[in-house]
């Protein structure tokens, strides 16, 4: 019998959990530049086609609207073989002067193993979710807070980033984010209805496939993938198509409101607005099997728009 707390998401946090002061100003959206740039150096042609989406399998969480299993059309696109990282992101606020969501609210969300016992005495912890602590001065470019740096993590996914922030990067990048259908296409590497990018097998042969939690979650944590936050973004072997990090690491936002009927065409778009949630897809390094089983290909979450945490990134696609 599946255990009820696994229906719960360990990576999901967003700002309607916690009130701070919220000193959103100019997005400088306008500074925008949409100059197709070099970073389509790193994109993956993928030719489409139909494949099965979702999953009926008793792991999966139907409440999150993962099946039932479906027949789905892709055209052809390009994809990211990898999320968007650090160094592109600092690429795309010089040349910008962006300022993400999470600069502009003063804040965002901080897993607590990355904070001292004196920080944690003087941030906020979100109600449900105890180990997320609302950080002031976290960003992208300080993850953890005042002191922080991403200095030696340049390789490394960027996180603290909104769906906003990453919409703003895919058009200053000439790219998008990518449909939750393109998104399931890729990950599967062409492979049919496995449950990883590589297939069934979590670790084969013993083999760290992707970053997840491994211990008891969120009080242990034993490392044998080898990272306890992020990982660079081309860590662990790539799937069918020649994509890193499917699975684990960051969640990666996607294009699509968030239904938990995603078989079914939205019936009201009058009731969308800023806060209503956005696809994420991947897991992410917070993710266990105890607790939050969605490094699964099939596996999904979501978002509000403008939420940020030390675990979401992106990756962008672009039209064939």
């Amino acid at each position: 019998m599946k255990e009820k707390q696994k229906t719960r998401s360990c990576c999901s946090v967003n700002r309607e959990s916690i009130k701070l002061g919220k000193t959103k100003g100019d997005n400088e959206k306008k500074r925008l530049n949409k100059q197709e740039i070099k970073f389509k150096e790193k994109m993956v042609y993928l030719h489409g086609g139909e494949f099965f989406m979702g999953t009926d399998d008793d792991e999966g969480f139907s409440a999150d609207g993962e099946g039932p299993v479906r027949k789905a059309k892709v055209n052809p696109f390009y994809i990211d073989s990898y999320a968007v990282s650090n160094e592109e992101f600092d690429q795309f606020i010089k040349d910008t002067g962006y300022k993400t969501e999470a600069e502009q609210f003063g804040w965002s969300f901080v897993f607590y193993k990355f904070l001292s016992q004196d920080m944690i005495g003087k941030v906020q912890q979100v109600a449900g979710t105890p180990w997320w602590f609302a950080v002031e001065g976290a960003y992208w470019f300080q993850p953890e807070g005042q002191g922080s740096t991403i200095e030696d993590r340049m390789d490394h996914p960027v996180i603290h980033v909104s769906w906003n922030d990453a919409v703003a990067f895919c058009k200053w990048a000439g790219k998008r984010l990518p449909t939750e259908v393109e998104w399931e296409y890729a990950a599967r590497g062409g492979l049919e209805q496995k449950k990883y990018p590589w297939g069934d097998d979590l670790t084969p042969n013993g083999e760290h496939y992707c970053n997840i939690w491994q211990g008891d979650f969120p009080r242990q944590n034993t490392e044998k993938d080898g990272f306890i936050g992020t990982a660079p973004v081309h860590s662990f072997p790539a799937n069918g198509y020649e994509l890193y990090n499917m699975s684990g690491n960051v969640w990666e936002w996607c294009e699509d409101w968030f239904t938990t009927r995603p078989y079914r065409k939205a019936e009201d778009k009058k009731q969308i607005d800023n806060q209503m949630p956005k696809v994420m897809r991947g897991g992410s390094y917070l993710c266990h099997k105890s607790y939050c089983n969605r490094y699964r290909v099939a596996a999904r979450s979501s978002n509000i728009m403008d939420s940020s945490t030390g675990n979401i990134g992106f990756r962008c696609v672009r039209n064939a």
